[in-house]
């Protein structure tokens, strides 16, 4: 990496500075100087720091794998620490291992970590169609940083999924208002609006942010499946009532599965395999 010769030639510049000065006072005076080990010119907070930057550098470039091996490294080298923790919750949860993933974040919701904890556990919550467990935990994120454009826009779209339009209204409008120039804000109110049946604020939306092709694709494709995945809920939910009167107890009607996942939802390809997936 770079970084280790620049930081030898910072490590050579400190140790050759002090020794130029010692020569100036006696003949010899450099020479009986003891070596200086690295560890003590190098500044281990700037080191950490830079570190994690490039964690979660990693992590918005897709690289969650390479990201856990580097975690195991960052803490033989600096130690633990409740950021690296939620790094380490991301990178499973990307991977796979939300079990982990999920202690992970409940052991950090009280703490300065709080608000990206709660929001890995929504993530999750959401990813399982825990409809009520999303919708709580995003809530908690949002309470807990009110400006992050990110936990709002999942709060909102968490709603859409579970049908709760009006519901997704406020979330939605003031991430696109937070961040008018953020496509996947913009995106997701204009769903809201087509959702709402004000399919002109939506167009007209879509116009004036001129949004890429791929997002309209993927709005309209959301419109129609979370539309008829509204519908068909509350389909069920009247033959429920209906059906409550003659079936016996303990029995149980399969609810329907709402699609996708927010973490794909301007990724048409992912999303569809995750709707086709039983």
């Amino acid at each position: 990496m770079k970084i280790g010769a620049s930081k030898a030639k910072t490590v050579l510049l400190i140790v050759l500075f002090p020794a130029l000065l010692a020569g100036c006072g006696g003949k010899h005076a450099a020479y009986r100087q003891a070596p200086v080990e690295p560890a003590l010119v190098e500044a281990p907070q700037d080191d950490r720091g830079m570190y994690l930057g490039l964690l979660r550098q990693m992590q918005q470039q897709g690289a969650y794998y390479a990201s856990l091996a580097h975690i195991d490294a960052f803490r033989q080298r600096f130690g633990d620490s409740p950021e690296l923790r939620i790094l380490q919750a991301n990178a499973l949860r990307e991977t796979g291992d939300r079990s982990t993933a999920g202690n992970i974040y409940r052991g950090l919701t009280k703490g300065a970590q709080a608000a990206p904890a709660w929001h890995g556990l929504g993530l999750i919550a959401a990813d399982a169609r825990d409809h009520d467990g999303a919708r709580l935990a995003l809530e908690s994120a949002v309470h807990a940083d009110p400006l992050n454009i990110a936990y709002l826009g999942d709060l909102g779209f968490a709603l859409l999924q579970a049908g709760q339009f009006e519901q997704a209204r406020a979330p939605l409008a003031k991430a696109a208002e937070l961040a008018p120039e953020n496509i996947r804000a913009i995106s997701n109110l204009a769903l809201w609006a087509m959702l709402s049946g004000q399919h002109a604020t939506a167009e007209s939306m879509i116009q004036r942010a001129d949004l890429p092709q791929s997002a309209r694709s993927e709005i309209y494709r959301l419109a129609q499946t979370l539309r008829q995945a509204a519908a068909a809920s509350n389909a069920n939910a009247v033959n429920n009532t209906t059906a409550l009167a003659v079936q016996p107890p303990g029995s149980s009607t399969q609810r329907p599965r709402p699609p996708g996942s927010m973490l794909d939802r301007f990724n048409p390809t992912t999303a569809t395999l995750q709707e086709a997936t039983p």
